[in-house]
């Protein structure tokens, strides 16, 4: 099969969907790989690792779209992308679909095979290609956070950890899943008072296990969300439904009686946030203030930190690049249930539940596409 990589062009994505090491991977299967010059240049993966780890490289990404039948990426599909894909052509990246009808349409106008990252499922339950970022995400929210506490960023003027004397700045983690044990990690090492809400007791029995008396465990429900947002002086949001649109579990009136000052952190954002005042920004411009209450709501946080995020996040993936590559996309989601729940448009059909529920568009089982 030939694969082709593309350079990102989403605003401050720098990560890569390859990494010379997954290429030689693909050639040593006897596959081509494609590779747009400069497609890993800012993270220091050069087109001279690319060629002699077996790629081609070539000019642009039109020409890349043009030969591969295969797209890896990392973003979802950018307009000018999604014009280019064609019918029968595999598009294999994150789509964060269940938000974003517009991009939803094109996908199922281009009649290709989508599979997104965030839906693959793992034979021991958890999304292990959502993970690496995850974990990234997490345990950026912590610092993204306490650096917009900081009086010059619109923030209170807190020092997270504190300082002998003076009281560390209260931390809320809403979910206690992997973003949010990668905030509570980085959270309880800077000194910070951290609160974390989850309806999973199970999981918050596991978190209190490890870390006992240094963080407060608190059952969610619309009371204890309430009233850890208005106590909060940084409050992250890391809730996640596979596959659909982020529960709102932060309404627009907890926000405007939270702390003047307050910095709130919807690492949810992809999903369309679970903060009722969220909206997507840029590592351009990241934050926004609606009553008095900083948001940070990037929506590709890991992007800032591209090089570990690459490493991490190809690490996770290559193993189903190379079976879509080795079988062919049919075979390779027949043969693995786990692979065939990241199909979420496939020739011009939604076939994700979650997405078309979200989206009002008509549902078709992914089984029904394979023979």
């Amino acid at each position: 099969m030939r694969i082709g990589l593309p350079k990102e062009i989403k605003n401050h994505e720098y990560r890569v969907g390859l990494t010379p090491a997954g290429v030689r991977e693909l050639v040593s299967h006897g596959h081509e790989v494609v590779v747009q010059t400069a497609a890993g240049a800012e993270i220091g993966l050069s087109d001279d690792a690319y060629k002699a780890a077996g790629a081609s490289v070539v000019d642009t990404a039109q020409e890349v779209f043009a030969r591969a039948e295969m797209i890896i990426k990392v973003k979802e599909p950018q307009p000018a992308e999604c014009a280019m894909l064609r019918a029968g052509q595999i598009l294999y990246t994150y789509l964060h679909l269940a938000p974003d009808p517009v991009q939803t349409r094109a996908l199922i106008d281009s009649k290709a095979i989508c599979i997104a990252y965030e839906t693959i499922t793992g034979p021991g339950g958890g999304l292990p290609l959502l993970a690496p970022m995850s974990e990234v995400a997490g345990r950026m929210s912590i610092q993204a956070g306490a650096a917009h506490l900081e009086k010059s960023k619109g923030g209170m003027a807190l020092l997270l950890g504190g300082v002998p004397g003076v009281a560390p700045a209260h931390v809320v983690i809403i979910g206690a899943g992997v973003v949010g044990t990668n905030a509570l990690q980085i959270a309880v090492g800077m000194g910070a008072r951290v609160t974390i809400i989850d309806k999973n007791l199970e999981r918050l029995r596991a978190l209190d296990v490890i870390f006992g008396n240094r963080v407060t465990t608190l059952c969610s429900n619309v009371q204890t969300i309430e009233d850890s947002a208005h106590a909060a002086d940084l409050l992250i949001g890391g809730v996640l439904i596979p596959g659909a649109a982020a529960p709102k579990l932060v309404t627009r009136d907890m926000i405007s009686h939270m702390k003047p000052g307050a910095v709130v952190v919807d690492v949810a954002i992809d999903q369309g946030g679970c903060f009722e005042t969220s909206h997507p920004t840029t590592h351009t411009d990241p934050t926004f203030i609606v009553d008095n209450v900083v948001h940070y709501c990037v929506a590709n946080m890991p992007g800032a930190v591209a090089r570990t995020s690459t490493f991490a996040l190809t690490n996770a993936t290559i193993g189903h690049a190379l079976a879509i590559a080795d079988k062919g996309w049919r075979r390779a989601l027949s043969d693995d249930p786990h692979l065939r729940a990241g199909l979420n448009v496939c020739e011009g059909h939604v076939t994700y539940k979650a997405v078309a529920r979200a989206l009002g568009f008509a549902y078709v089982a992914a089984e029904s596409l394979l023979t």
